[in-house]
């Protein structure tokens, strides 16, 4: 069962990834995958792990079927942080959301890009300002749920829908995050895209305020797409914690025990 969804939801991933992306401004060879989007899908409804192995299959397809360059081979693993994140989010384990969301913005703030600080905290900020806030969004919707089930059906619509878009918009935040970080180590920035270290900056400040609306722009359509898929996993007794075999349950014997 549990090999099935996995495939599944990597096909998916696939299918999505042949739309056409989101070029990156000042840099139009590297793109903003809109199917990255549905990586917090994953990570809510198959839970951390499994929902980041799923994700890294489906970009790992994806990347294989296209043609193979380092601009896709870099960036490989940023889905499975978004699902991994994501993941987290909904089994309520914060402190391990919240750390490695931390220590990646951290990262970008400690690389040559940034520093030194006290002269470029500009363009440390201007990178990752929104992703300082949806880390303090961890925070309010920890304070949101307040010991309670952070998605489930028996929610009314408008908190199912805003702790989903929550979880997809601190996710794909995750997302660039990581992105980010990696872009601006001098082996990548450098080393593979022939760029100097102030060209580097000034892609960081360019338009600090379009990937943001980006970021919102995934995390709707997460939402959007996950609604239903929510419902659907724990009408089936699936959900986030069918990593969990104390719960999970077949999908035919459950549909069975609702007739």
């Amino acid at each position: 069962m549990i090999i099935a969804i996995i495939a599944i939801f990597a096909a998916l991933y696939f299918i999505l990834s042949l739309l056409p992306g989101i070029p990156v401004v000042g840099f139009p060879a590297i793109k903003i995958q809109l199917e990255a989007s549905i990586a917090s899908i994953y990570g809510v409804l198959l839970g951390p792990y499994l929902g980041a192995f799923a994700a890294f299959l489906g970009a790992l397809i994806a990347t294989l079927y296209g043609s193979i360059t380092p601009f896709s081979l870099i960036f490989i693993f940023n889905p499975a942080a978004n699902a991994l994140t994501s993941g987290f989010l909904a089994q309520r384990k914060w402190s391990y959301a919240f750390t490695i969301f931390a220590l990646t913005i951290l990262g970008f703030w400690l690389t040559p890009v940034s520093n030194p600080i006290v002269t470029h905290w500009y363009v440390a900020l201007a990178a990752t300002f929104d992703k300082i806030i949806a880390l303090m969004l961890i925070l309010l919707l920890w304070w949101y749920i307040r010991g309670g089930k952070v998605l489930s059906t028996g929610m009314s619509m408008p908190k199912l829908t805003l702790s989903l878009f929550i979880i997809a918009f601190i996710g794909n935040q995750m997302d660039s995050a990581l992105g980010c970080l990696i872009f601006a180590l001098p082996p990548v920035y450098h080393g593979l895209f022939g760029l100097s270290t102030e060209t580097t900056r000034m892609l960081f400040t360019v338009s600090p305020l379009i990937y943001p609306a980006i970021r919102l722009l995934q995390a709707i359509v997460a939402s959007i797409l996950g609604l239903p898929l929510v419902k659907a996993f724990e009408i089936c007794g699936l959900g986030y914690w069918v990593e969990r075999r104390e719960t999970r349950k077949p999908l035919r014997k459950a549909l069975l025990a609702r007739r």
